[in-house]
């Protein structure tokens, strides 16, 4: 790359080529092979100059985004097993880690190169192959993204243990003036709960909510604690805190990433260990998983 004094932030066409050395019309390769990170504002392609010299640390040989793997978007208990594993056995000479937020904050940190996948689940699994895809289109960078199947999991309500031998329907559950704890804007979880009681014509919004919740283990850490009766989450993350479930139903549980950081060995790696022995041991463990569809590509872009 040229030395450029005083560089802009944002990088036209010209720019990036004498920055890179480039001829422009190599540069407009790059943009319709989706190679280079730049968008087009009112006809004309702009180049963040942070994220151009983020690339190409990433496209060197042996270059230094590659030891790393970082995990943002939807929460989920085996996750939390899983990559803990992956990053002990890489030990230094690898950074694995996961953030869990929400499905949509994922997808943003993912559109601005934050984080190199994001978890999502976005209803029904049934409806998943059409809803999955519709949701990543929303955002400018998925033309260069896919989606990669984790795994299925049961989606439900995490009961107080009491509350659910008081209750045996899901409309008592609603009528039944507990205390909710409810998830915040973003939230996959909150989207199929929204659905659940839209079949029966309820509307979340009139349940008493004592609080928002930022992680299925924080939902359930405060019914573990006495703080609420009930919130929607995972049949995992009930049993993990020793509470109960009410089943409403299944849900896919997708990555989605870049098409360069599906061939990076940390995110083969991490396929790997989710299909391992022992970590199909501890979905056992945990219940409400199914593994018949992880690892397949359900989509690689329009």
């Amino acid at each position: 790359m040229n030395a450029v004094t005083e560089s802009p932030r944002f990088l036209s066409v010209k720019q990036v080529a004498e920055y890179l050395n480039l001829h422009e019309k190599k540069v407009y390769a790059l943009v319709s092979e989706g190679k280079i990170p730049g968008t087009k504002i009112t006809g004309k392609w702009l180049f963040p100059r942070e994220l151009v010299d983020k690339w190409m640390l990433e496209s060197s040989h042996g270059g230094l985004l590659t030891d790393r793997l970082i995990v943002a978007g939807s929460d989920d208990p085996l996750l939390h097993r899983v990559i803990p594993r992956l990053a002990d056995r890489m030990r230094s000479r690898a950074l694995v880690s996961f953030t869990p937020i929400v499905t949509r904050l994922g997808l943003e940190l993912l559109q601005g190169h934050r984080v190199d996948a994001c978890c999502v689940h976005w209803g029904p699994v049934q409806e998943s192959q059409l809803r999955h895809p519709a949701l990543i289109r929303s955002f400018p960078q998925h033309r260069h993204w896919i989606i990669v199947r984790a795994f299925h999991r049961e989606q439900g309500l995490i009961l107080n243990p009491a509350v659910a031998t008081a209750h045996e329907s899901l409309q008592e559950l609603v009528d039944a003036g507990l205390r909710w704890v409810m998830r915040q804007q973003g939230s996959g979880t909150q989207r199929f709960l929204r659905e659940t009681l839209g079949h029966g014509a309820d509307d979340p919004s009139k349940l008493n909510t004592v609080a928002v919740a930022h992680s299925e283990r924080e939902s359930a850490a405060l019914i573990a604690m006495g703080e609420a009766d009930i919130t929607p989450g995972t049949r995992a993350a009930a049993r993990e805190f020793g509470l109960a479930f009410f089943p409403t139903g299944w849900e896919a549980f997708d990555f989605v990433l870049n098409r360069s950081i599906y061939f990076r060995t940390l995110f083969r790696e991490l396929l790997l260990q989710i299909q391992s022995g022992e970590s199909r041991r501890e979905a056992d463990k945990l219940q409400g998983y199914d593994f018949s569809e992880s690892g397949r590509m359900l989509w690689s872009g329009d």
